[in-house]
């Protein structure tokens, strides 16, 4: 009880932080978004969360507004992507307005990242449900070993046969091992994995937990 209360107050105190920070990224952001790509900044999508509760989640909007159905991923080439949402895809900045559904309580900082309700049959089956057991977060194991492997895959089909397994099982070592210190160093971890892709790093280690479950 006392770990859960004290993981509240510190994403609560964490994205209030957020927000004053980097308040002038969310503002250009919106603004350049606006300019280079008709149709509102900000987009909404109903996820997967605790319990398998929908909620909304918000991003800043790095596709056309014409992009078509939901898909498992994005990976390399998407062309539904503009050239501005490609950049702050890179730089993880279209997450940034989730720190709205961790003030909302929908998400906390570090969890299983949420699921798009169309493809929420495929991920969270069998021992896999337990996935939803914790709420879902702005980062993850799983998300941060997408961001540096998964989205080099250019076939959707392989990706699903070969890199969502993975996902999955990282996802579910999160779930076994969640702790608010374990929390905390996944946020040091996400942080400098930005900067090093930001520097032009691209030859990340796999995660060592994936060896571990």
């Amino acid at each position: 009880m006392f770990d859960k209360a004290l993981s509240r107050f510190w994403d609560i105190l964490f994205a209030v932080l957020f927000l004053i920070v980097f308040s002038w990224v969310y503002l250009l952001t919106i603004v350049i978004i606006r300019i280079v790509s008709p149709g509102p900044a900000i987009y909404k999508a109903k996820r997967v969360g605790q319990h398998g509760r929908l909620f909304t989640c918000y991003k800043f909007r790095s596709m056309r507004v014409d992009s078509g159905k939901v898909k498992l991923t994005t990976l390399q080439n998407d062309d539904r992507i503009f050239p501005f949402g490609r950049f702050i895809r890179k730089m993880k900045i279209d997450e940034m307005p989730q720190v709205v559904n961790i003030l909302k309580g929908d998400m906390s900082i570090v969890g299983p990242r949420p699921e798009d309700e169309a493809n929420a049959e495929f991920y969270y089956q069998g021992e896999y449900r337990h996935i939803l057991d914790v709420k879902p977060g702005l980062t993850s194991l799983a998300s941060l070993y997408d961001y540096t492997h998964g989205e080099r895959y250019e076939d959707p089909e392989l990706y699903e046969k070969e890199f969502v397994p993975q996902k999955l099982k990282l996802e579910m070592y999160y779930v076994d091992h969640k702790s608010f210190l374990y929390d905390n160093w996944l946020i040091l971890r996400t942080a400098w994995t930005i900067i090093m892709v930001a520097c032009g790093k691209d030859d990340f280690e796999v995660p060592k937990e994936l060896g571990e479950r």
